[in-house]
């Protein structure tokens, strides 16, 4: 399996390529594809953790994948190494030339740098492919510079993907990842609201650094316990404004035809497409009908999908 490691762990010489690489969009596999093509040295992703505007700005951000989410992603994609690089105050104040020289000839001994062409580094960002032609142009090290990706609607990038969830554009937001988005969260104790109404909901406890679509119920693939089998099922994100629209916001699933205790599990949920909006029922036996539609619609939904 791929490693998950700091940086005094590397396996090296490397073939390297450093930045964010969350999501691992489309442009970033661009990236990776030139990493892997090295094949005399070890190919490697670096990135920062925690993200630097964190320290830097005191902003919470949401990923679009935890580290350890993206471990099989590289995996199939050819990398041998995922290096973590704690990102601290400290090294926010490192010159662009320093890191070169501290970080990446020294610790990860890179023999092979790959970087998008817009790639800015060091303290307050003054470093960029220019600095890292500099600092090896005398030196057995090849740079490639990647150009930007874009499509039609503009350039490929982690803050469009962001969006598009937010805006619930899974179907976009699937062409530009290459892959469905997914998140994975343990089965916590719930109220039994589902259950009472005849439709069991597993209520998901997700790491809070992690970015999820927008409000609203969808049709969406659950596997448990990273089991192979796909499960269809209803998802719902948000508050409950017909049971009590002062509960707290939660994402919830049901699995259709499918009973099982799923209490303390992880569950990994890949939502499809959003059925509707939530909406305040004028009593239980409304969301019950409406539930039931719910699981009609999004069946016709998911068997057009890989299961």
């Amino acid at each position: 399996m791929i490693s998950l490691i700091s940086p005094s762990e590397v396996k090296n010489p490397t073939s390297i390529a450093i930045g964010s690489f969350d999501g691992l969009h489309a442009g970033h596999r661009k990236l990776i594809e030139s990493v892997v093509k090295e094949n005399d040295f070890t190919p490697t992703i670096a990135s920062f953790w925690p993200h630097p505007r964190e320290i830097l700005y005191g902003e919470t951000r949401l990923r679009l994948d935890l580290p350890e989410e993206k471990l099989p992603i590289l995996e199939d994609l050819g990398i041998e190494q995922l290096v973590l690089i704690p990102f601290d105050e400290k090294l926010s104040k490192l010159s662009a030339e320093n890191f070169i020289k501290d970080i990446l000839l020294n610790q990860l001994q890179a023999k092979s740098i790959s970087v998008g062409a817009n790639f800015r580094f060091g303290f307050k960002r003054r470093g960029d492919i220019n600095t890292i032609k500099l600092a090896t142009k005398d030196m057995d090290i090849k740079l490639k510079i990647i150009s930007i990706l874009k499509d039609n609607e503009g350039r490929i990038s982690s803050s469009r993907v962001r969006d598009l969830l937010q805006n619930s554009d899974l179907k976009n937001a699937f062409k530009i990842l290459k892959r469905p988005y997914n998140f994975t969260g343990k089965v916590v104790e719930g109220k039994g609201i589902g259950k009472s109404l005849g439709f069991p909901t597993a209520n998901l406890e997700i790491d809070r650094r992690k970015i999820l679509p927008g409000t609203g119920v969808y049709a969406a693939w659950t596997t448990i316990n990273n089991s192979p089998d796909k499960i269809a099922s209803v998802m719902n994100i948000g508050l409950q404004p017909t049971i009590d629209p002062l509960l707290p916001s939660a994402v919830e699933v049901h699995l259709i035809n499918k009973e099982v205790d799923l209490y303390g599990l992880d569950l990994s949920v890949e939502p499809i497409e959003k059925l509707r909006s939530q909406i305040k029922f004028q009593n239980t036996d409304q969301l019950s009908n409406q539930i039931r539609k719910d699981k009609e619609i999004a069946l016709k939904i998911l068997n057009k999908f890989y299961k």
